[in-house]
Parts: structure tokens; sequence; C-alpha cells
């Protein structure tokens, strides 16, 4: 069984659109075909593997299709990570691209000065800048918004998220996402 941990699905909403494009929608192949079996999605592509149960044989679904669209919410959630993806995972201080593990969340206004915890006073910034602003606002310490936070829609995440191809994608997922043409992750 461990054979088929490598052989996600791409799931696609009722539009053929994936789900999410970061991260990307997949589901385990345990997922899948419980709901090819409960009749919830269509399967639109298929691995060349097999798999057996006592009485049935079919092919690993590598691509499925939800059989009811499943409505985007306007709004996205604050989340830190949803922060940082509106960033494009790049300080919004010195501007510098990171890996996730090295970017932290900052209040542009501190909490200590009245500041909250919302999208418009919230940005990516790498630990060097976030330890250099402290517990001032910028401007005291001679430091600028590269841009202006703001409350972003499931669309701007999405769009962003298009922007970082995941590490492994199978060659039957390539009509259904749109990548930036210059990164060729296929």
């Amino acid at each position: 069984m461990v054979a088929f941990d490598s052989h996600p699905a791409l799931v696609l909403n009722a539009d053929f659109r994936p789900l999410s494009y970061f991260p990307l929608s997949l589901w385990s192949w345990q997922e899948t075909i419980k709901a090819v079996v409960a009749d919830r999605v269509t399967v639109v592509s298929e691995y060349d593997r097999l798999i057996h149960s006592p009485r049935h044989t079919m092919r690993l679904p590598s691509v499925i299709s939800l059989k009811e669209y499943v409505p985007t919410s306007r709004r996205p959630a604050f989340t830190r990570f949803n922060v940082f993806l509106r960033d494009r995972f790049s300080c919004q201080y010195c501007g510098h691209p990171f890996p996730t593990q090295d970017l932290t969340f900052d209040h542009v206004v501190p909490r200590s000065k009245g500041g909250n915890t919302s999208w418009g006073n919230v940005v990516t910034a790498c630990s060097p800048c976030n330890l250099r602003k402290g517990s001032h606002l910028p401007r005291e310490v001679g430091m600028a918004l590269l841009t202006r936070p703001e409350q972003p829609s499931t669309f701007q995440l999405q769009e962003n998220g298009r922007a970082f191809p995941p590490n492994y994608l199978h060659q039957s997922w390539r009509d259904f996402l749109y990548w930036d043409s210059e990164l060729e992750p296929f």
C-alpha cells in the first residue's frame, strides 16, 4: 500500500478549476477512492496503477472533479500563512524573499501602541527587519513599507499561489493548472 502514497489526485471544483493553487488541492489515494465510491466526484484522468478490492479492479484516479460546485469564500481567513502568501513570502520592509520558516508576522503599529492584529496592520517581515523595527512605528526607525497591507480577496491569494508551483506535478494535471509560463514546472 505504501507505493500508492506517491499518487495523490488533483481535486478540481465542478468548474474544472483547482480548489486551491497554494497549497495545491490534492487528496490522498484513499480519500479519492472513498469519494469515487460515494459518487461525489467524476474521474477525469487516471494513473497507470491499478487498485484491487475483492470484487473490483480500477485505475487509480490522478485528476477528479467534484460533482457539486463549492463556492470559494470571498474573504479568506486571516492566518499567518495567508499573510505570507498575500505578501508573496517576501519581507515588506527590505523586499527579500525568504523560506516560510524564516519569516515573521509584524504589527506595523505595534500592539503596545494600540495596533490590532488585522489584515491592515500585519505584514510579513524577515527576522532582522522585525528585530530592527521592534516596538516602534516604521518611520521612527527609518523604515518604510514596500506595499500597504490590506485584506486580499481569495482570488488574489490564488493568483499569488500560482507563482509558487509545488515540487511535484504529475503530467495528467497539466491541462488544469495555469502556472506562469516561465516557471516550466513540467
